[in-house]
């Protein structure tokens, strides 16, 4: 025991510290473990050989050393530290305590040697003092051979050397860990690693501070998210960027632009669901791969195709201007004038075209792309093959256009539409029919005539529920006048979206059962758009109305597309002439010849002949005198509610006694 004592105070004094060079068999013994030793020990070779087989693992082994002509018995606890030095700790404990720390290290290395993750050591010159054994699988470098050598000169270019140094500079000064990602050359070839980095004392006496970077190879991570934002940004028909990409493109074209214009145009297909529907989706994929690569023929290099979804498209151009962008829609116009040929099939698709600008009809990819879709719309309304540029004044139509979405369909649930009637005057004076005209009492807006509803109601599709509405609302008022001794007919206009509504059918016949008539009062007023864009279906619904009672009656006779083979075509009961003829007929010579005409035809073909917009004597007196049957016009009385007609009619009926 005195022995052991005596050992332990002869190192007392020398703390813990050794090295051991490759040129001279002498053991550095210190108290920081400093270069400079406070003693040296003489070491026989064979104690030097044995400290000289550590390798960069931290290993131990017992040795005797003679310190003060005593010998000593030690524990060395080191590695090999760069290619000439090895270094460590020594504890003169023999007992228990001295081995339990060496297998504690032992341990510690173990982790860091086999651990999943590159891990390095650096101090803060950025020098490598550990470089465990993944690190070396990665790199083909034994760590014996990179101990001691600079990071940045192994591993990094200048620009991420320069780059390092300023994060390791600045961990070492705060201390605060930190991620980064780094792209290392392997022997694999670059792979991406996410660091880890933090730091980790030494423990000696000078309390050193370490960088631990551990890092892990994200690279097919990376690869996998990439392919997902590529997948998340193409369009899978075409190829082409789609939404979202294009948002993105548009909103850093901006950014980039400077003084400079960004600019898109915005396109949409004719007729492409009507294609879909006719030939099948992998046919309409196939129209849409053509006219990607023929959209792409019409664009200058540095401009990009995009596709929003379904048969819209849109062009990016950077560093533009106006002319150049109606150049690119003039060019795409002409070339979709041609046909695309897929398989045995030729296809026509055009389309129509907005144009819009940054910064003056937006600052982001949201609002000029929703402005050039409302520059679109405004050239579909001018007709097919046309382009528009936005301008601020076409937003008070997607204003009027939301406003009419939102509250014409609660006006059908609400009640708030109503129904007016105007006389149609036989050639005898006699008041025998009347059209109904809708009216809608909003409540924001007061009384709106037709006009500024009924042709957003054709295109959004409410014009089916609308004219269901009106049909039945109109044939229970006739049962209400039928009971007060008022046997009237009443023309209602019908729409070529309300050809499609068969269950209009079923609940007309359902109504006139309830209400005890034996045929359909109603005169169906068809405009010759109807029986042109599809003739077997407007026959079907034609005969169907006729079958029920009703008369057909063909509106705007004379300014449509008819042809009087269609007359022939067709059961039908009248035609209404245009008031465009009406208008001042009695000073038109040529409009008199063609009122001749056309009465002259529906009489051969015992069709009743129908004026409206009359609104002169003499224009009246010219109609009647020319075999005209019926006239309606405010020359006779305005549209007017269903109480005020039947206040009109008496007065009518005791005039016309008188």
């Amino acid at each position: 025991m005195m022995t052991q004592i005596q050992e332990q105070t002869a190192l007392s004094s020398l703390h813990s510290h050794w090295r051991l060079t490759d040129d001279r068999n002498v053991l550095h013994l210190s108290l920081t473990g400093e270069a400079d030793a406070e003693k040296t020990v003489e070491l026989s070779p064979e104690q030097a050989g044995r400290i000289r087989e550590m390798t960069v693992i931290t290993s131990s082994l017992l040795i005797t050393l003679s310190i003060e002509k005593q010998a000593t018995c030690v524990h060395l606890v080191g590695r090999k530290t760069n290619k000439r030095e090895w270094a460590g700790s020594l504890s003169t404990w023999p007992d228990t305590l001295a081995a339990s720390s060496a297998q504690e290290f032992s341990f510690a290395e173990q982790i860091v040697s086999k651990a999943s993750s590159v891990i390095t050591i650096l101090d803060s010159q950025g020098k490598i003092c550990r470089f465990n054994r993944l690190c070396e699988e990665y790199t083909g470098l034994k760590e014996q051979d990179v101990i001691g050598q600079s990071v940045f000169k192994l591993f990094m270019s200048r620009r991420e050397a320069a780059a390092s140094r300023h994060y390791i500079e600045g961990f070492f000064r705060n201390g605060n860990a930190y991620e980064i990602e780094r792209w290392i050359k392997t022997r694999k070839g670059q792979r991406l690693f996410l660091f880890r980095n933090k730091f980790v004392h030494s423990g000696n006496g000078k309390n050193e501070i370490y960088l631990i970077c551990a890092g892990t190879d994200i690279t097919e991570a990376r690869r996998a998210q990439e392919r997902l934002r590529i997948l998340a940004n193409t369009d899978t028909v075409t190829g082409l960027p789609n939404r979202n990409a294009i948002h993105e493109f548009i909103n850093n074209a901006i950014a980039a632009a400077d003084e400079s214009q960004v600019g898109i145009v915005y396109l949409d297909l004719d007729n492409f669901k009507k294609i879909n529907d006719a030939y099948g989706h992998m046919f309409g994929d196939q129209l849409l791969q053509a006219v990607s690569l023929a959209l792409l023929s019409c664009l200058e290099e540095d401009q990009l195709l995009a596709r929003l979804g379904g048969d819209e498209f849109i062009v990016l151009a950077s560093h533009t201007s106006q002319g150049a962008l109606e150049a690119v829609a003039s060019r795409i116009l002409t070339r979709l004038q041609q046909p695309f040929r897929i398989g045995l099939i030729e296809i026509y698709t055009g389309c129509a075209i907005g144009i819009s600008l940054a910064p003056q009809h937006g600052q982001d990819s949201e609002s000029i792309i929703r402005n050039a879709d409302t520059a679109m719309y405004n050239a579909k309304e001018g007709g097919r093959g046309q382009f528009c540029v936005f301008s601020p004044e076409m937003n008070q139509r997607v204003f009027d256009y939301h406003w009419l979405d939102t509250n014409l369909r609660k006006a059908l649930e609400n009640d708030q539409l109503l129904i007016h009637y105007q006389p149609k005057i036989t050639w005898r004076g006699e008041v025998r029919s009347l059209e109904a005209l809708v009216r809608w009492q909003s409540p924001e807006r007061g009384l709106i005539p037709p006009l500024e509803f009924i042709s957003y109601a054709e295109e959004s599709g409410l014009i089916v529920p609308l004219g269901r509405w009106v049909i039945l609302d109109v044939v229970r008022q006739i049962a209400k006048w039928r009971d007060k001794g008022i046997n009237m007919r009443v023309a209602v206009n019908f729409s070529a979206r309300q050809l499609a509504d068969q269950t209009l059918f079923t609940a007309l016949k359902q109504v006139l059962h309830d209400l005890n008539f034996e045929y359909c009062p109603i005169d169906v007023e068809l405009t010759e758009s109807c029986l042109i864009e599809n003739d077997t279906l407007a026959l079907s619904v034609i005969q169907q109305f006729s079958q029920l009672g009703a008369q057909i009656h063909l509106d705007d006779f004379g300014t449509g597309y008819s042809s009087l083979s269609q007359l022939a075509r067709f059961p039908i009961d009248a035609v209404k002439l245009d008031q465009a003829f009406v208008k001042d007929i009695h000073k038109q010579p040529l409009s008199q010849s063609l009122v001749r005409a056309i009465v002259a035809v529906a009489q051969a073909l015992n069709l009743q002949v129908i004026a409206e917009g009359v609104e002169d004597a003499k224009e009246d007196a010219f109609l009647t005198k020319n075999g005209v049957n019926e006239r309606q016009g405010f020359l006779f009385a305005k549209p007017m509610p269903a109480v005020s007609f039947e206040r009109w009619y008496k007065r009518y009926q005791t005039k016309k006694m008188c």
